[in-house]
């Protein structure tokens, strides 16, 4: 006598039914990614041959460039400010991508189902609560961060392919935010944000907009903190040594009096000979400098992606046992 075991349930059924159900709305967002993807390729390689047709001619931007190469010189620096902005404004689409996921889960995937009660149509056809809300957020898991990884690599491949005159500097926040692992944390955290405030507030507008102000809240609230994410180093002397190397990121720089006490310069600015009111009855010895080199690029990433995997993990987590409360 043989006994029948019950079949697990697997995603993959209802995953199919995911993809077909905003179908529309992934091929737009695939269509974007990629015409960004070739925007960025073709503003990379417009770039490098500017430089190169510059660096051929006679004219250089060092020193007075002469009444010859006036206009060639500002033509130049014209054309590569625009290109610097170009990127500039790219690094925003990974930046601004995790707060659009958040919003796109929360409200058509999930709170939409949840207010126009479709839910009650897969859950009783042997698909329990837990592998619905799975199902829903396999796929955006499965492609947005795919999307995003291939964005970053391009766009700092961009960046580095040309040698124009205005650099992006590594710790400007639209550059981090769209760097290294940074923009794939965000984008699991807004999935999980999104499913959150989807399952919480179940009215598709209401739900997006917590998503949204949530995610973007965390991402303005770790950038504000992200100096002291990692000990800084600090470099003491003169007006001329206490300086942070070439490249670093300059977190605070001031004075430093005969009693040890460190004068910011965003207080105290003024010129010693000017005698400012902050300086009264002080002895300044010296000057300080408190910097991040550019080798703290990766540990800076890798604990701010933490707390934000950390937060996704514990958003994901609050957001199955909603479900489990509200539906079993």
């Amino acid at each position: 006598m043989s006994t029948l075991t019950p079949t697990r349930p697997s995603l993959r059924g209802p995953a199919r039914v995911v993809v077909r159900q905003h179908r529309p709305a992934l091929r737009i967002a695939g269509g974007l990614a990629l015409a960004a993807v070739l925007g960025l390729v073709a503003t990379a390689l417009w770039s490098s041959h500017v430089v190169d047709a510059f660096a051929s001619g006679s004219c250089s931007i060092e020193g007075d460039p002469g009444r010859s190469c006036y206009q060639p010189v500002r033509d130049y620096l014209d054309t590569a400010l625009a290109l610097s902005r170009v990127f500039d404004y790219a690094a925003l689409v990974p930046a601004v991508l995790p707060v659009l996921a958040g919003m796109f889960v929360a409200g058509p995937m999930i709170a939409r189902g949840l207010e126009s009660g479709t839910f009650k149509v897969s859950w009783p056809q042997s698909v329990p609560p837990a592998h619905w809300l799975a199902a829903k957020l396999a796929v955006p898991a499965a492609l947005l961060p795919a999307g995003t990884a291939v964005l970053t690599a391009v766009l700092a491949r961009a960046r580095s392919y040309p040698h124009m005159p205005y650099p992006a500097q590594w710790y400007e926040p639209p550059v981090f935010n769209a760097s290294g692992v940074l923009p794939l944390a965000s984008t699991l955290l807004g999935l999980s944000v999104g499913a959150l405030a989807g399952l919480l507030i179940r009215r598709t507008v209401a739900a997006m907009g917590a998503a949204a102000l949530t995610t973007g809240a965390v991402t303005v609230a770790l950038t504000a903190v992200r100096g002291s994410l990692w000990p800084a180093r600090t470099v003491t002397g003169t007006p001329e040594t206490a300086r942070a190397p070439d490249g670093a990121w300059t977190l605070d720089n001031g004075r430093i009096t005969s009693t040890g006490e460190r004068l910011s310069a965003d207080t105290c600015w003024q010129p010693v000979s000017e005698h400012p009111a902050c300086l009264s009855g002080k002895t300044v010895t010296g000057e300080y400098a408190d910097y991040h080199p550019a080798s703290r690029f990766w540990p800076l990433q890798l604990v701010e992606a933490g707390i934000l995997l950390a937060l996704a993990a514990l958003a994901l987590a609050l957001a199955f046992r909603v479900l489990r409360r509200r539906h079993g």
